[in-house]
């Protein structure tokens, strides 16, 4: 049997790196892009009256009838009123909730940074709000 000294290694592959777009519309275009992904929450301000299967939706704490913060995770949208109280509302589908947003968004860092500059962290508690 013959032995062969010499032996072929594979050098070791680099580590990608994401580097950011030198193109400054493709960096527009990024910044700009709706967020999306497994880990993205979305809100959406709804100043009316929100009525699901014909009942409407009241506030179990506060008796608010309108003037909600609606937020997707996931699957799920939950019911935010102005009072702070939340919960879950399987009566409304992703499909719906996409069906909603009409394309204009503000990127907040978390989502209680966005629950706190739209209002609804209890802080207007008791008001409408209107804009």
């Amino acid at each position: 049997m013959t032995r062969t000294t010499d032996h072929h290694t594979m050098p070791a592959p680099t580590p990608l790196t994401a580097t950011p777009p030198s193109d400054p519309l493709l960096q527009l275009q990024n910044e700009t892009a709706p967020p999306s992904g497994p880990g993205v929450n979305r809100c959406l301000n709804h100043s009316g009256e929100l009525a699901l299967g014909g009942i409407p939706v009241i506030c179990s704490a506060c008796k608010g009838r309108r003037d909600w913060l609606l937020i997707n995770q996931g699957r799920n949208v939950y019911i935010r009123c102005r009072c702070a109280n939340e919960w879950l509302e399987p009566e409304i589908p992703r499909a719906d909730f996409d069906a909603m947003v009409n394309g204009q968004w503000t990127n907040y860092p978390t989502l209680d940074a966005a629950i706190t500059d739209t209002g609804f962290d209890g802080s207007f508690g008791g008001m409408y709000l209107t804009y």
